[in-house]
């Protein structure tokens, strides 16, 4: 049976890997698109998983998300336009009529609708800022009990943030959010930056895999060049896999070590965003992690073996 996963992302270069890598992997099932803002606005982010849609040819659909934080009090962070371009795809141009509308639903009543469709069998990748699943468990907390589990990336758990000392971008961008998601009794795997700091991908393997690929690569090619461009600090001549880290987890889990224990996230001050995670079996006092639930973090990591599968799947 294949895993039926609504990917919920705010495209952005490394999304449209992931997301290639979802609509072209044999055992999974791609049932849904849900944009969040992030990357870039709403707008923008919404514009580009249409356009990646219809570039891909990609038959599921696309619903519009969140387009401010799950507190509204709380002030949007900056595009980061230095790390995916204006166009949040790097800058290839991407057309602002796509020819393409979303679906009516809002994302998290899609989600809501799609999980309740499919009780007990959908996946929820969420590589972006977990706006769109706190507003779904909002409206109907049940969903927790009835999706198949929810792997994240975002979170820095024994390694520095990326976007402060404390903090990766995805949730320091709503922090609130984030912490609403962990509180759920849900099964969550979580892909931090402990294990995408160490899943690298060089340009001449993305240009091997776009030689040996269809159109489809060699537009992901296209896209990724800003990308390896903003890690040339990071990378000699290539860049950090997050989010299809997260995805390959969905049909490859033995290839990355997990850790078990409640997790919460600073809401404010110098360490706003922190992901902090009490491992099962370590006892404290009296504390805000008591009583919740356990979810799977991600502190090892086989990078050889997760390039291999996104080479073999993308461009076989």
């Amino acid at each position: 049976m294949k895993h039926k996963v609504i990917f919920d992302t705010d495209p952005g270069v490394d999304d449209a890997m992931a997301l290639l890598f979802l609509h072209k992997h044999p055992e999974i099932d791609l049932v849904g698109i849900t944009s969040v803002f992030g990357n870039a606005s709403i707008e923008t982010t919404t514009r580009n998983a249409l356009y990646l849609k219809r570039e891909w040819g990609i038959p599921a659909p696309v619903a519009r998300g969140a387009n401010e934080t799950f507190d509204p009090s709380r002030p949007h962070a900056g595009w980061p336009t230095f790390v995916h371009g204006d166009d949040g795809l790097g800058n290839i141009g991407v057309p602002d009529d796509i020819g393409l509308e979303p679906d009516p639903r809002p994302a998290h009543r899609f989600i809501i609708e799609t999980v309740r469709a499919n009780p007990g069998e959908v996946t929820i990748v969420a590589v972006g800022r977990m706006t769109n699943l706190a507003n779904a468990l909002k409206e109907d907390p049940e969903i927790a009990g009835l999706v198949k589990q929810v792997v994240i990336m975002g979170g820095a758990f024994d390694v520095p943030g990326n976007v402060t000392p404390a903090a990766e971008a995805n949730i320091h961008g709503d922090p609130e959010a984030a912490d609403h998601v962990f509180l759920a009794p849900w099964k969550i795997v979580v892909a931090g930056l402990d294990v995408t700091h160490q899943t690298h991908m060089k340009r001449g393997f993305l240009d091997d895999m776009a030689a040996r690929g269809g159109a489809d690569v060699k537009l992901l090619q296209k896209v990724s060049d800003f990308y390896i461009k903003f890690y040339a600090h990071a990378v000699e001549d290539g860049m950090l896999v997050h989010d299809s880290c997260a995805c390959v987890y969905v049909v490859a889990p033995e290839l990355f070590e997990l850790r078990s224990g409640a997790v919460r996230v600073v809401c404010g001050g110098i360490a706003d965003g922190q992901t902090i995670q009490k491992p099962d079996g370590m006892q404290f006092g009296p504390s805000e992690w008591d009583g919740k639930p356990s979810h799977a973090v991600m502190v090892g990591v086989q990078p050889d073996k997760v390039l291999g599968l996104l080479s073999r799947t993308l461009a076989p």
